[in-house]
């Protein structure tokens, strides 16, 4: 027999769960002292790790107690119900974890997150994937679709995604420099150079995708993340600047 003390330093399991084991009729001691103090036999112990596995797998307390004292316990539909749980859990956690990441993303652009960004946010994370996959396929031919998986994600932490959210948040910070400042320039050339490796041979999904990224709505609908036009007027007149500087850079090579 085993005195409560020594349980607890044996499993890690506290005092107050074993008597709270012992009160439900979870695990009950098969013996006490003189003194009334739980003693907890070999086949206690096996039924203490018993429980703290199941647990350990999700399983609530009850769920325990039928699972251990009802002999013809279906175990098959208890386990593939269990394993819907942990997936559906999981599931819930995944678009959590990719809610916050776009959150943290969203700092390091921003320099804040403002309550009229998070309700964006919450917006965009509420339209469906079926809306979005229609005006994909509605709005671009079959192949331009497949390059959308191309495209750098707020909510994912792959280097092209933090790259784009880091030239991003650079941009923001020098906009007002203007579109020609030298510290403007140095981040669209590298935007530039990002784009030409990834889509150099598509140019007309970029056109297109730029018009997207253009309209409030339909960038809406495909669930782009939220830039304020006047930024994207910005972006879209530095990179003049800088096909024209490219433009005559051309021209003096070629003298």
């Amino acid at each position: 027999m085993i005195s409560i003390q020594v349980l607890t330093k044996q499993t890690g399991m506290t005092v107050r769960t074993l008597r709270y084991y012992d009160q439900i009729g979870l695990v009950k001691p098969s013996s006490r002292t003189e003194g009334g103090h739980r003693l907890y036999s070999e086949d206690d112990v096996k039924k203490l790790q018993q429980v703290e596995f199941l647990k350990a797998v999700g399983f609530r307390l009850q769920e325990i107690q039928d699972m251990l004292t009802e002999p013809k316990w279906n175990w098959s539909a208890g386990l593939n119900k269990q394993m819907s749980y942990v997936q559906e859990e999981r599931r819930k956690l995944d678009k959590m974890e990719a809610s916050l990441r776009g959150l943290m993303h969203t700092h390091v652009m921003e320099g804040e997150v403002s309550m009229e960004m998070l309700e964006q946010l919450i917006t965009l994370s509420r339209r469906e994937k079926a809306q979005k996959k229609h005006f994909r396929e509605t709005y671009f031919n079959e192949h331009e679709d497949t390059l959308w998986e191309r495209l750098p994600n707020v909510n994912r932490d792959d280097p092209d995604s933090l790259e784009w959210i880091g030239l991003l948040g650079q941009l923001k910070k020098v906009q007002g420099d203007g579109p020609e400042a030298v510290s403007v320039q140095r981040i669209i050339r590298r935007m530039a150079e990002k784009l030409e490796d990834t889509f150099g041979d598509e140019p007309l999904f970029l056109e297109r995708l730029w018009e997207v990224r253009k309209s409030p709505e339909q960038s809406n609908q495909v669930q782009f993340y939220p830039l304020e036009p006047s930024f994207l007027d910005f972006i879209e007149a530095a990179y003049v600047v800088y096909e024209r500087d490219q433009g005559k850079d051309s021209n003096e090579r070629s003298r």
